[in-house]
C-alpha cells in the first residue's frame, strides 16, 4: 500500500491494504468525534461503539497513514525508559500502575483479535533486554528489582538471549509480550467500528476545536464542514489542538527501521532490546514475501535523533545495517527502509485524558514515548472510561495536566534544544542560490529578512514556500531521506510541496506567492 505520508515504505504499508473511506462533505452531529485514525483513535472509537455510542472518526490522510504504519509493532510491558526510572519519576505506585496498564493493553489487543476474528499475525512472544559487551549488568539488576516491585514477578535474569549467532550475555526475560501486523489489525478495527454504526471519514483534516452551546464542542475542518459533538478525542500522535501547554513537555524524535531477509527459523521469534542510547529494537516477521517462503523479515530499529535537527538518514540506515550484519551474520538483502516519529514525554509515560486547555469535553492522547501500540491501546481503554464517566485507576498517572517535578532537568534540556532552533531565523540558508538545489531535493534559502523552503521536483520545476512552520513560527528543515519539510521545534511535518502530514501544525506551509507577492516570478527565474 502506498502512503501519501513519506517516500519510504514500511513492511506494513507494503503487505496490507487498508480500506479507503469517503471525505466528509457536510456538517453533522454525533456523540463523540475522534480525530485521528491510528491505533489510539481507532481503539477509542471501537470501544465506544461497543458501548453503543455514536462515533465519527476524522482522518486528515489515510487510515493508519500517520505513525501506526511506521511502527515496528512491539507489544510490550517492558517500558523503554526502564522501571527504575518510572519509579523515580512516579513512585512505586505509579510504576505498578504503568506495568498494569501496559500488560492490560496487550491482553486487550489479544481479546479484540479473538472477538473480532482479526487475521493480524498476533502472537505471544518473550522479550529480552541485554546490555552491550562492555557494559556492566548492574543496569539489568536494577531493572529486575524495579520490575518485581512493579508487580512483574515473572521477569527473570538469564544467562543469554536465545540467539544462535549473537552472544548477548546476561539478559532479562520478559514473558508474554506480543507482536502483530498493525495495519491488518487496524483494518479489523475499521470493519468492527462500521459494523457497530461508527462513521469514518478520510482526507478530512480537523482544524480548530471550539466550545458550542450546551457543553457541546465544534470541530472545524479545513474544508468547511463542522462536526458538533458532546466529546472530542484528539488522537493525532502530535496534538493539533495544543499550541504550547503540552508541546513544551513533548519532544519529537525521528527513529529509523530496516527490514532484512534472514533464513526462516534462523532467529527465534521474540522481541529483543539493548540498552544503548539510542537503543536497538529487534523482532521477526515470518514469511516476509510470498515469493520467498523460506525467509523471515528481521525488523531492526534505532538511531533516533530530534526531528528536523539532523539530515543524515542514509548514514543512520547504514549504521543500522552494519549493526545488524555484525550481530546477525545470516542477514541477506535489505528489503525495507522506513522512518517514523516518536513523541517523547517529559517523564516516560503518555499524556492521556482530559485536555482542559481546549475545553471541558476534549480528550487527548499523545507522548507515546516509543511504545505507541500499547500506549495507543491504553488510550482507548482510559478515554472510553472517562467519556463513559467510569472510574479508572490510571487516570492520575496519565493525566495530561500532571507536572512531574523530578523530570524538570530533562524538560529544561529538551526545552533548550527547542528554543535554540529559533536562532535559525538569524542564520543564512542551506544554499546561497536557488540554482544549487538539485532535482528531487529541497533547501532553505534566505531572501532578505525572509526564509523560503524551495523544492525542485524531478522535472526541474520549483515549488517555493515560506519556511516558517505555521504552528509556532520555527524554521523548517529539509529531510532528504523522506523528501519532507520537518519542524525541528515541535515535530510538524510537511510534504515536499508544503502539505501538512503530521501535527501539531494543521495548516500547510504558505505558498511563496502569498509570502513575497510580485517578486515570485523573479526568484523562480533566478533559480531556473
Amino acid at each position: 500500500m502506498a502512503s501519501e505520508s513519506n517516500p519510504s515504505t514500511s513492511y506494513w504499508m507494503d503487505s496490507a491494504n487498508l480500506p479507503e473511506e469517503k471525505t466528509l462533505t457536510g456538517s453533522l452531529k454525533t456523540e463523540v468525534c475522534v480525530i485521528g485514525a491510528g491505533i489510539a483513535g481507532l481503539t477509542t472509537a471501537y470501544l465506544l461503539t461497543c458501548e453503543g455510542k455514536a462515533v465519527v472518526v476524522l482522518e486528515g490522510g489515510e487510515i493508519g497513514g500517520g505513525q501506526t504504519e511506521r511502527t515496528t509493532a512491539h507489544l510490550s510491558n517492558a517500558i523503554d525508559d526502564r522501571y527504575y526510572e518510572i519509579e523515580r519519576l512516579h513512585g512505586r505506585k505509579g510504576a505498578k500502575l504503568a506495568a498494569q496498564s501496559h500488560t492490560t493493553a496487550i491482553d486487550r489487543i489479544e481479546a479484540i483479535v479473538r472477538k473480532e476474528n482479526i487475521k493480524c499475525d498476533f502472537e505471544r512472544v518473550d522479550g529480552y533486554l541485554f546490555v552491550p559487551e562492555d557494559e556492566s549488568i548492574r543496569t539489568l539488576q536494577r531493572e529486575l528489582a524495579a520490575a518485581h516491585r512493579a508487580g512483574l514477578g515473572e521477569v527473570e535474569l538469564i544467562p543469554r538471549a536465545p540467539m544462535t549467532d549473537f552472544e548477548t550475555g546476561p539478559c532479562l526475560r520478559f514473558p508474554r509480550q506480543g507482536q502483530f501486523h498493525p495495519t491488518k489489525y487496524l483494518a479489523g478495527l475499521v470493519e468492527a467500528i462500521q459494523r457497530q454504526g461508527g462513521r469514518i471519514y478520510t482526507h478530512t483534516r480537523a482544524g480548530k476545536i471550539q466550545s458550542a452551546a450546551n457543553g457541546a464542542m465544534h470541530v472545524l475542518t479545513n474544508d468547511g464542514p463542522v462536526i458538533t459533538a458532546q466529546s472530542v478525542v484528539v488522537a493525532t500522535n502530535n496534538p493539533i489542538n495544543d499550541l504550547l501547554a503540552l508541546n513544551i513537555r513533548l519532544a519529537a524524535y525521528r527513529t529509523y527501521v530496516i527490514g532484512v531477509e534472514v533464513p526462516s527459523g534462523s532467529v527465534e521469534k521474540a522481541l529483543y532490546w539493548d540498552t544503548l542510547d539510542p537503543y536497538h529494537y529487534v523482532r521477526i516477521q515470518p514469511n516476509a514475501d510470498g515469493d520467498t517462503p523460506d525467509t523471515d523479515l528481521l525488523i531492526v530499529g534505532g538511531e533516533d535523533h530530534r526531528t528536523g535537527q539532523e539530515d543524515d538518514g542514509d548514514e543512520r540506515y547504514a549504521s543500522l545495517e552494519q549493526w545488524t550484519r555484525e550481530h546477525f551474520p545470516m542477514s541477506q538483502a535489505v528489503k525495507f527502509r522506513w522512518s517514523g516519529q516518536v513523541m517523547e514525554s517529559m517523564d516516560g509515560l503518555a499524556y492521556i485524558g482530559r485536555d482542559l486547555n481546549s475545553g471541558p469535553n476534549v480528550y487527548i492522547a499523545t507522548g507515546d514515548s516509543g511504545m505507541g501500540m500499547t500506549h495507543g491501546t491504553i488510550a482507548g481503554i482510559l478515554l472510553s472510561d472517562l467519556i463513559g464517566k467510569r472510574p479508572n485507576p490510571w487516570t492520575a498517572l496519565y493525566d495530561p495536566a500532571r507536572f512531574t517535578l523530578a523530570a524538570v532537568p530533562d524538560l529544561a534540556q529538551e526545552g533548550a534544544s527547542t528554543v535554540w532552533q529559533y536562532t535559525d531565523w538569524l542564520t543564512g540558508g542551506d544554499v546561497e542560490a536557488v540554482r544549487q538545489i538539485e532535482p528531487g531535493s529541497g533547501a532553505v534559502v534566505r531572501r532578505g529578512l525572509k526564509k523560503l523552503a524551495i523544492y525542485r521536483d524531478e522535472e526541474g520545476a520549483l515549488h517555493p514556500l515560506s519556511a516558517v512552520c505555521p504552528h509556532l513560527g520555527c524554521i523548517v528543515a529539509w529531510n532528504t531521506t523522506e523528501s519532507t519539510w520537518d519542524c525541528p521545534c515541535h515535530g510538524s511535518q510537511f510534504d515536499a510541496c508544503g502539505k501538512v502530514i503530521n501535527g501539531p501544525a494543521h495548516q500547510d506551509l504558505e505558498p511563496l506567492s502569498k509570502t513575497i507577492g510580485s517578486t515570485r516570478t523573479r526568484i523562480v527565474r533566478k533559480g531556473a
